[in-house]
């Protein structure tokens, strides 16, 4: 059976969902691959709300393995009562000048300017931010099952991710954070 995912931005507790968004509410479906590529209104919508505003992020599998001393895990958190709804980001409000994926917990990004095209589909581009923050990814249909040989896919679940512009980078992280190169393609 395929897996489903929610975006959701996380309390300091690493387990307390403040918000997620739904895919349908995006007219995207809930599997991973089905969203994931540069360019898609439900990643675009999740940017908006991290630009230039780290925060404790997980792209949460409905497969995932519980919470820590939980019996949920973060996909059935959402339906917790007290998660806000979020303020559904307006599309336009989303500025492609933000081209860095930025994890302040790893002091690490990505340039989403250097990404590959899936071979055969110019133009065509897996996003880093759901790959690289999903929990539960393998245990499901429509999850990343491409070559990982630097083992990304998850490695940024629970980190705090903000996306960034150009001059945020080159004047306040280019000297201390890694450079990591995403070149996952299905």
């Amino acid at each position: 059976m395929g897996q489903y995912y929610k975006p959701c931005i996380l309390g300091e507790n690493r387990t307390t969902v403040l918000t997620h968004l739904e895919s349908f509410d995006y007219a995207n479906g809930s599997k991973l691959m089905g969203h994931s590529y540069i360019g898609n209104n439900l990643v675009g919508a999740f940017e908006t709300l991290i630009q230039e505003n780290p925060q404790r992020v997980v792209w949460a599998g409905d497969y995932a393995e519980e919470c820590k001393n939980r019996k949920t895990n973060v996909y059935q958190r959402c339906k917790d009562k007290n998660v806000g709804n979020p303020h559904v980001p307006n599309l336009e409000e989303f500025n492609k000048d933000f081209v860095f994926i930025v994890n302040h917990t790893k002091k690490e990004y990505v340039d989403k300017r250097e990404l590959k095209d899936i071979e055969g589909c110019e133009n065509l581009k897996i996003h880093p931010l759901p790959l690289l923050t999903s929990e539960g990814n393998g245990q499901g249909g429509g999850d990343f099952f491409g070559q990982d040989p630097n083992h990304l896919v998850g490695r940024w679940a629970r980190d705090i991710i903000s996306v960034q512009k150009d001059s945020f980078v080159n004047k306040t992280i280019l000297l201390t954070y890694k450079k990591i190169t995403f070149d996952l393609v299905e």
